[in-house]
């Protein structure tokens, strides 16, 4: 009977996640102008023209890409002036990270939200994100940018949490006090899922690869992401250091106290003993007062 109980329990948790993402559909959907760059993406006979083409429909967006291109994010010696220059330079599949990261900060910032500062949300996944693009490099991942998408939308699933469940995330917000991992644990209890869980449903939405969806579902536990655990492993740790920071904590207080999982570090090929972390987290420092400015402008 436990058993029975146990599986109708999950089978009842399952749902009412996927209640609560069917509800906020209308207002995270992926805008136009990205299922419009992700088919030419995707594309054999797109080229370079036609996707900047694309893109320089939307003024707002090009504005925002060319400023982010011609940044210390990438730190060109020569200025990029158009879209289509800029996806020769960086890379079709980069610029389309981009467009995502500027369009998924806009779409899912205008879910209602009482319980945190959204510019402080925001600001912890940038700085993910930019650990996490940092790490990929490290880890010689093909295509970077996406990995700055996973570490920016890691928490996407809390700002559903907060905009549909906000009498029950107060009171979690208030158990954890600051702690993501107790957080995690304390939603699991509470409702049988966790943010984690909603942002990789968010992600499969948007069209994200399998490995992103896998490395936001589980980004505080990386074990289970068997076929992608090297895209977990970098968002898990990326956000461990994050939080280990002044600028990216997700309570706006370093947290000294927190600990990357043991398991990430074979995964990573990295020596946990002569990981230099505060060289990582100072490098995204350097690059997140601008970063952040860029995307977070008018968001």
């Amino acid at each position: 009977m436990q058993a029975t109980d146990s599986h109708a329990t999950r089978d009842l948790a399952a749902e009412v996640a996927t209640q609560l993402i069917d509800d906020v559909s209308d207002l995270v959907s992926p805008p136009d102008i990205c299922v419009k760059v992700f088919d030419l993406v995707e594309s054999p006979e797109a080229s370079a023209q036609d996707i900047g083409e694309v893109i320089a429909r939307d003024t707002g967006l090009t504005a925002r890409l060319l400023r982010l291109v011609n940044s210390s994010y990438y730190n060109f010696s020569r200025r990029i002036d158009t879209v289509t220059r800029a996806i020769t330079i960086v890379g079709v599949r980069e610029l389309y990270s981009l467009v995502l990261a500027v369009s998924a900060i806009k779409s899912f910032s205008a879910l209602p939200n009482t319980l945190v500062n959204i510019d402080s949300f925001w600001r912890h996944g940038i700085f993910t994100a930019l650990i996490a693009r940092r790490l990929a490099m490290h880890c010689r991942i093909l295509h970077p940018e996406r990995l700055f998408v996973a570490g920016l939308l890691h928490d996407i699933g809390s700002l559903v949490l907060y905009a549909r469940e906000p009498e029950t995330m107060r009171d979690l917000l208030l158990v954890s006090d600051g702690d993501e991992g107790v957080l995690h644990q304390a939603e699991m209890a509470e409702l049988g899922f966790s943010h984690a869980d909603l942002g990789g449903a968010l992600a499969a939405r948007w069209l994200l690869p399998d490995g992103l969806q896998q490395a936001i579902a589980h980004h505080h536990i990386p074990s289970p992401a068997i076929d992608h655990a090297l895209e977990t492993a970098i968002v898990h740790l990326a956000e461990t250091l994050a939080n280990r920071s002044q600028l990216g904590a997700f309570c706006e207080q370093a947290d000294g106290g927190a600990q990357a999982d043991g398991v990430i570090w074979e995964i990573l090929g990295i020596d946990a003993g002569t990981f230099d972390e505060a060289a990582i987290i100072g490098e995204a420092g350097l690059q997140f007062s601008e970063t952040a400015g860029l995307l977070l402008a008018h968001a």
